[in-house]
């Protein structure tokens, strides 16, 4: 990626694409090295639009207000992938995107992803791209079951995918097909899901987070346990497949690669979000620098100093259900770090914040998260909560 660098300096203004919860986070570490913040979101009163200095209502694909963020931001950031690959590219040849479109259009997109990742040199799971049912059949005895037929395009925590087991339940993951182009991926017999978020800018100047072990219920990040209950050789082989990945997309900002670990040791890459990242919550408090405060320098241009995980941590996300619980909580817990992300409806499954938990010992505190009786929690299978 050809780009012309700034250094943004306290006092001008960042644009944000996106008012959820990680644009609020953004926002709020920007505003604390005394930047101004713009946010772009169809809510007036979206998470980021509650701290921001300037509020556009709008689409994320209406030209005219993409370009008066670009008149009144001196660099423009975004907070999720799910942005119109032509809008974002229409703005970067107006105003400084230094991330610009090119990732966007990569992430959104699994086979191309997939096709990104191998030419980085890292493991993906065994896939073929299915265009039609009959291709369905045509690959499933090369990959045996089970396998996962997953939307090239769209879903997240969990939607847009379905697990085939046997023959039979090929023709209702079929329907899958109708949002377009799909991947069939062998099933990986993980024993941990791990991430790794790393941060460039656009010197090339690029840093990590530990990596962290994520545990999911009903598809949705439930905990993140920093650092994860991984060996070092384990955690240095991540990082390293981490850094390569971000090398070779020629990375400004933060990205966040999601991998299965499995029990011969052997790590797949399972995804990207080419942004701050739910399992990077906990650095708010357990980090010397936060995965928001890293991003602002990184588009910002700013040297960047390798975080520091300085205390143990367990991130535990609230959902919509959580919201009455946690309130009742509240005063039982003095040494919880609760986050709530001013969001309107506490829908179930919804996620309306997290509490990070500072530890010195890791077992201990999952323990004392299971025994709050906020989260209702089952038996441990394969690496997820069921």
């Amino acid at each position: 990626m050809t780009l012309t660098k700034k250094t943004i300096l306290p006092g001008q203004m960042i644009g944000i694409i996106g008012g959820g919860q990680l644009g609020r986070m953004m926002a709020l570490a920007a505003k604390q090295n005394g930047f101004r913040v713009a946010v772009l979101d169809p809510s007036p009163h979206s998470p980021c639009a509650q701290v921001a200095d300037l509020v556009i209502t709008a689409a994320y694909d209406q030209y005219d207000a993409l370009y008066r963020l670009a008149e009144e931001c001196d660099v423009i950031t975004y907070e999720f992938e799910n942005i119109d690959y032509e809008a974002l590219k229409w703005l970067s040849e107006r105003a400084y995107l230094p991330q610009g479109a090119e990732l966007i259009r990569i992430t959104q997109d699994r086979i191309m992803e997939k096709e990104a990742l191998t030419f980085a040199g890292v493991e993906v799971a065994p896939y073929a791209v299915i265009q039609h049912q009959k291709d369905i059949y045509d690959n499933i005895e090369k990959l045996d079951y089970p396998v996962v037929l997953k939307t090239a395009r769209g879903g997240y925590d969990g939607k847009g995918q379905y697990v085939i087991r046997e023959a039979a339940d090929i023709e209702k993951a079929s329907a899958l097909l109708e949002n377009g182009p799909c991947v069939l991926e062998k099933w990986i017999p993980f024993e941990k899901e791990v991430s790794v978020i790393v941060t460039r800018n656009p010197d090339g100047q690029q840093t990590n987070f530990p990596v962290v072990e994520n545990i999911h219920v009903d598809n949705i990040l439930h905990e993140t346990i920093a650092p994860a209950r991984v060996d070092e050789e384990i955690a240095d082989k991540a990082i390293e497949m981490a850094k390569r990945i971000s090398e070779t997309l020629d990375l400004v900002g933060t990205l966040a690669i999601e991998m299965f670990l499995t029990g011969d040791g052997d790590i797949y890459i399972n995804e990207l979000a080419p942004r701050p990242h739910n399992s990077g919550h906990f650095s708010i408090e357990a980090c010397d620098y936060s995965q928001f405060a890293q991003h602002i320098k990184a588009v910002c241009n700013w040297p960047l100093v390798q975080p520091t995980l300085l205390k143990d941590a367990v991130m535990v996300n609230l959902l919509g259900e959580h919201i009455e619980p946690i309130m009742k909580a509240v005063s039982n817990h003095p040494d919880w770090f609760i986050h709530l992300y001013g969001k309107d409806v506490p829908k179930p499954k919804r996620k309306m914040g997290h509490v990070t938990l500072l530890t010195d010992d890791r077992e201990e505190t999952l323990t004392k998260i299971k025994e709050a009786g906020i989260w209702k929690l089952q038996e441990k299978i394969g690496g997820r909560l069921v």
